[in-house]
């Protein structure tokens, strides 16, 4: 899956870089039709500073789900986006996703 890492008005670190790759590759487990990953980095400066992250999750003939997490740093928001996503990915499985988990789980 192609994923592109971007960010608006600041440079993203390599760790935080890597750490989106990670996310977009854990997201692509989820769904097995995604061609594409977006994943955005974007900081506010007012009222007070707040970091965001939308993740878009682009796939073969399917509503592209979207994602945005906010938080005190990147990492965080970044994880909240993916938390946002995970059920969205599961709702469009019709629910394989968490019976697969379940049975892992038992396992």
């Amino acid at each position: 899956m192609l994923t592109t890492i971007s960010a608006r008005r600041f440079d993203i670190s390599d760790s935080l870089r890597e750490r989106a790759q990670a996310v977009s590759d854990r997201l692509e487990k989820l769904s097995p039709h995604a061609l594409e990953a977006t994943i955005v980095f974007q900081t506010e400066s007012h009222p007070e500073q707040t970091y965001q992250v939308e993740i878009r999750l682009h796939a073969r003939g399917r509503k592209v789900p979207i994602a945005i997490g906010d938080g005190p740093d990147h990492r965080t928001a970044l994880d909240r986006a993916e938390e946002k996503l995970r059920p969205q990915l599961e709702k469009a499985s019709g629910g394989r996703l968490r019976a697969r988990r379940a049975s892992a789980k038992d396992s």
